[in-house]
């Protein structure tokens, strides 16, 4: 039992394309919140000047706004807890380590980074975990002085208390960590840059954030922030800890993490190939969640209303991209037909489109829409399938000619071709007709088109022949018919 008000994050970085795990992430935040009636705080953690950018910071936005997102509070809404940019916050992370040093909660650490590794090395001799070993966790006033005489610089660590950590995990239960394997960390660096250990748990804290839903690689530093918010609530920083789940892994190929280098993991990637935001998100919720054993197609509101945080499942999620692809293809069918028509549009034209502007004809591409809304797997296929009707002469695959035009194609199509003048115009009457050349020369219909279809469309494989042609015209495709026979001729 969830208790409102829920108040949830999805706080990324703006580090170059979004990445579908990201997405995946952002979804169920958003779901969770949705199906709670809670809030959605979005929020941007661009604290590391090196690696963020403000073309990626507006790549996120439009990216959440293609997906259908929308947030409570964040950027472009504002909201009580403003700033939602972490680089506009400085001041209150400044703030907040000066309390954290004054109450004893950390302290300052001068080791430099050969001694850390050397201690590091020894531990690691002596088969002892080798994390940071409390070096500097009592140091005196005169040791204080000495380091700073000679001119050291310190970090700020958080003092981690000396006993075990346990919580409730919303997706795997109840988890402990023992004080060795957690031992002290950096919250500030030796230039006074905040560390994401601390500026996410205390925006968290500021901006009242009851659960934390985020990826399993992040779980190791949960019991780090479980200490962190027990000391900010005593310092009457934070009112509660969260409620912490941690998503399983997506993984790729090869059983391993999808990470950002992988081709299939850029968000726009699918976007470029016309995805559908409703079939790309319809299969991203399944990474780790399923709304029934026996259904996989279903509409976001659907998942809304659905959508149960223990229902997740703890296990790694491998993704898959030809069931994404046959998952999109289900609602690209589902779609009105005008609707699909409208979606497809800037696949027909440049950079996309091989024709001229002026060929392309709307009312052709409105008749052949509907059948082509049954075949296309993603918005991009449906240039392919349509360049016969607006290009000059058909797109012709070499590999295609060879395979429909055997030894006798000729004489079919010389068959084919006068039963075509003579027939009526539809498909149906077009259907006789190649059937009627099939058969005065022993092939069945499947054998009798596959030569026409190539003459005229370029491919073998295509939208229902007799319609094509029916919306294509008799007189072009009787051209196309004769250049054919030409060709076969030379």
């Amino acid at each position: 039992m969830v208790n409102a008000p829920v108040r949830v994050r999805f706080c990324p970085s703006p580090t170059g394309n979004p990445h579908v795990g990201l997405v995946r992430t952002a979804l169920f935040n958003w779901a969770f919140a949705r199906h709670h009636g809670g809030t959605l705080v979005f929020r941007i953690e661009d604290t590391d000047a090196a690696r963020d950018s403000e073309d990626s910071y507006n790549q996120l936005l439009d990216s959440m706004r293609w997906l259908g997102f929308d947030w409570d509070e964040g950027p472009e809404v504002g909201g009580p807890h403003a700033p939602y940019r972490q680089s506009q916050r400085m001041d209150i992370y400044k703030d907040v380590a000066e309390k954290l040093l004054a109450g004893g909660y950390a302290y300052h650490c001068y080791c430099t980074t050969e001694e850390l590794d050397t201690r590091r090395d020894a531990a690691r001799a002596a088969g002892k975990p080798s994390g940071y070993d409390g070096h500097c966790r009592d140091l005196t006033a005169e040791q204080i002085a000495a380091y700073e005489a000679e001119g050291r610089t310190s970090i700020v660590r958080f003092r981690m208390p000396d006993e075990a950590l346990t919580f409730d995990d919303l997706v795997r239960g109840e988890l402990t960590f023992q004080p060795e394997n957690v031992p002290d960390y950096g919250i500030v660096r030796a230039n006074g840059a905040p560390l994401y250990t601390l500026v996410n748990p205390v925006d968290d804290a500021l901006m009242e954030i009851t659960h934390v839903l985020r990826g399993e690689d992040l779980l190791s530093s949960t019991p780090r922030q479980l200490a962190l918010y027990k000391a900010l609530i005593e310092l009457g920083i934070a009112k509660d800890t969260p409620a912490f789940g941690h998503l399983p892994y997506v993984m790729g190929e090869g059983n391993k993490k999808l990470s950002k280098r992988d081709p299939q993991a850029s968000l726009n990637l699918y976007r470029e190939r016309g995805f559908l935001p409703e079939g790309l998100l319809n299969y991203l919720s399944l990474l780790g969640w399923s709304i029934a054993e026996d259904r996989d197609i279903f509409s976001i509101d659907e998942m809304v209303a659905a959508f149960d945080i223990a229902d997740v499942n703890a296990n790694p999620a491998r993704f898959d991209l030809k069931k994404c692809e046959h998952i999109n293809a289900e609602h690209i069918r589902k779609m009105d037909v005008k609707a699909f028509t409208e979606a497809c549009g800037p696949w027909l034209k440049a950079p996309f489109a091989p024709w001229a502007p002026e060929s392309f004809d709307a009312e052709q591409f409105a008749e052949i829409a509907p059948h082509a809304q049954t075949r296309v797997t993603v918005l991009s296929d449906i240039t392919a399938n349509v360049d016969f009707l607006f290009l000059d002469e058909p797109a012709t695959d070499e590999a295609s000619w060879t395979k429909a035009m055997k030894e006798g194609s000729d004489a079919l199509l010389t068959t084919a071709r006068a039963k075509l003048a003579e027939a009526e115009w539809n498909a149906e009457a077009l259907k006789n007709a190649i059937l009627a050349a099939g058969e005065e020369h022993g092939l069945k219909l499947g054998k009798a088109q596959a030569p026409v279809r190539v003459a005229v469309t370029g491919r073998t494989i295509g939208l229902p022949l007799f319609e094509s042609l029916e919306i294509l015209g008799r007189e072009k495709t009787l051209a196309r018919v004769d250049a054919a026979l030409a060709k076969l001729a030379a």
